[in-house]
């Protein structure tokens, strides 16, 4: 069993609060080789690295590569706390190293996290880190987190980064990179609703069209649920999109509840949400809903077994625990609720093209980690009671950076700031910004989309006090940059890698990425077999075939030649007999 420790920071500075200019943070960057040759023989690896602009805390962690297809749906774990199901898996990872901007060493033994020597082969390392010793920078000043309402739209509509990201609820918007303190530059938009509706203040943009959005809606009333999309008016009362679904609605679910709005996000292909069937149910129910841009659900998957236990509600806790946040990152969905000891990432298109529902499941971080547990203490009056709302860390959000490395904020267990987990869903643990304290949070999000202001953006709610304790007239307002950056590359023996039949089938990142004109797609075969590769664009049109053909087992590669398209984000999809891959590319002109 893992023992619980958390990665404080000493209390060394205060948060940056004077301004007379527009934010322009200064970004925490990290390089090393992408290629890092090892003998794994039990010496000691060094991996050089560099590290500008911030100072740093950074995690190395060890990873499978191109194995997922041969990892099977699998629990494991104290109280089976971790799910994996056909995702590349962790093998160890370091603690928190405090560096200065500069060169800096990274050294590993070569064994795993329970001590054991790994054997000679490939594998993907990550750097993770976040300026652990720097002072928040304040980027707004007038936008108070009381609740998880606000989001990032980090590409323009073009699927481009965006030089200036919008940082948006339903009623307000804020350009990244405006003056902290000029109130004038909030923009803000009233939302009116029909009689008998009601909203989150949760919004999510039109990923091609920033004049229009969604938000989640329910009548509780009727019983009845689903989404809205409105034109913003800058100032004004946002107009309903009539000729959208049907009258502006999308196809309706039945809820449950009548207290808690659905969240709505979007990858440009389809919208997302959940029914928000947490607190005061207690008939086991609750399913992601997938619909098309036209409004119409697509699918549903039912996530009951991972968000409710009779056995919870049987020992005084709560059926359902979630979920009722999510963010998306590289089409991948990240589901959190502060009602449950859950966290999750689950993979729509992979359930899509299989049909199977327990595809849909990446992996599942649940109790026995000691990371983001609820009832875990020795006193705790319900012992490893998952789905209970009135025990910490209360974990408003959850964030997965390009990486997916995933943050949720946490607070009610120490002067921490957030829990964090690797790309499978291990819980690498507690980490602090600078100065925290044990007070009230509610949000840290991600930039992270090779933008001017990629980072980490946080609330400064804790000034207020704790949580029981919690006065509004002494928070601090506004959302504040904390730099972070990760990086991947390759620790190989170099012994017969590159020539070895692979083991299973796999699809590398396109190279170079972004690109003009041309990029080259690799792929790895375990089976000789028929091979499909398709492009399509930001809309899910299919805009190009590269190859459909027969393959003999091995590495392939082909070449892309996009002269005649015009700049954007394009998907590319790589399959061969029941595997599938999508992998998303950027062309510039």
């Amino acid at each position: 069993m893992k023992k619980l420790f958390v990665l404080a920071v000493v209390l060394m500075f205060g948060v940056t609060t004077s301004y007379a200019a527009d934010f322009a943070p200064t970004l925490l960057k990290l390089s090393a080789d992408p290629i890092v040759q090892y003998s794994f023989d039990g010496s000691e690896l060094s991996i050089p690295v560099q590290v500008s602009g911030t100072p740093a805390g950074i995690i190395f962690s060890v990873f499978t590569k191109d194995q997922s297809a041969n990892i099977p749906d699998t629990i494991n774990g104290f109280l089976g706390w971790h799910h994996v199901n056909k995702v590349d898996t962790c093998l160890y990872y370091s603690t928190l190293k405090s560096v200065n901007a500069g060169a800096n060493t990274i050294k590993w033994d070569g064994k795993d996290q329970d001590g054991g020597v790994i054997p000679a082969g490939e594998y993907t390392y990550y750097l993770w880190a976040f300026d652990n010793q720097g002072a928040k920078q304040r980027m707004t000043d007038f936008l108070m987190m009381t609740y998880r309402i606000f989001n990032f739209q980090e590409l323009d509509e073009s699927g481009l980064p965006m030089s200036n990201p919008i940082f948006y609820s339903k009623t307000q918007k804020w350009t990244v990179g405006n003056d902290p303190m000029d109130s004038t530059l909030l923009e803000g938009c009233t939302l009116t609703l029909a009689t008998d509706w009601a909203s989150g203040d949760n919004a999510c943009l039109e990923k091609t069209d920033f004049s229009s959005f969604y938000v989640g809606v329910k009548n509780k009333t009727a019983g009845s649920a689903g989404i809205q999309k409105f034109n913003w008016v800058p100032g004004g009362v946002a107009e309903v999109v009539s000729d959208w679904g049907d009258g502006g609605y999308s196809e309706l679910f039945s809820t449950l509840t009548d207290s808690h709005m659905p969240v709505v996000v979007s990858d440009n292909n389809y919208l997302f949400t959940v029914d928000m069937n947490y607190h005061e149910v207690i008939e086991a129910n609750g399913e992601l809903y997938i619909y098309d841009l036209d409004g119409s659900i697509v699918d549903l998957v039912d996530l009951t077994g991972w968000w409710c236990s009779l056995a919870d509600l049987d020992a005084g806790a709560q059926m359902c625990g979630g979920p009722d946040s999510h963010d998306i990152r590289n089409s991948m969905v990240f589901l959190n609720c502060h009602c449950s000891c859950i966290n999750q990432m689950v993979d729509p298109y992979r359930y899509l093209d299989s049909g199977d529902s327990e595809d849909l499941f990446v992996w599942t971080n649940r109790n026995g980690d000691y990371v983001l547990d609820h009832n875990f203490e020795d006193t705790a009056a319900l012992p490893w009671v998952c789905m209970d709302y009135n025990v910490g860390p209360y974990k408003y959000n959850i964030s997965a950076d390009d990486n997916l490395f995933s943050l949720v904020t946490a607070y009610d267990v120490g002067s921490v700031s957030f829990g964090l987990y690797a790309p499978d869903g291990s819980g690498i643990g507690y980490l602090s910004y600078a100065g925290e304290t044990a007070g009230y949070k509610r949000s840290s999000l991600y930039i992270d989309s090779d933008t001017p202001f990629d980072g980490l953006y946080c609330d400064n709610m804790q000034t207020g006090g704790t949580h029981y304790e919690w006065v509004l007239e002494d928070a601090d307002f506004g959302m504040f940059f904390i730099g972070h950056d990760s990086i991947s590359g390759i620790i190989t023996s170099g012994v017969g890698v590159e020539e070895a039949a692979p083991a299973a089938f796999a699809v590398d990142q396109n190279a170079p990425n972004p690109f003009n004109p041309t990029t080259t797609i690799s792929f790895s075969l375990a089976d000789a077999g028929n091979v499909s590769i398709e492009v399509y664009n930001v809309a899910g049109q299919k805009v190009d075939t590269l190859t459909d053909g027969f393959m003999d087992a091995g590495s392939h590669s082909v070449v892309w030649n996009a002269s005649d398209f015009s700049a954007g984000v394009y998907f590319y999809t790589v399959k061969s007999g029941g595997f599938s891959r999508t992998m998303k590319m950027t062309l510039l002109k």
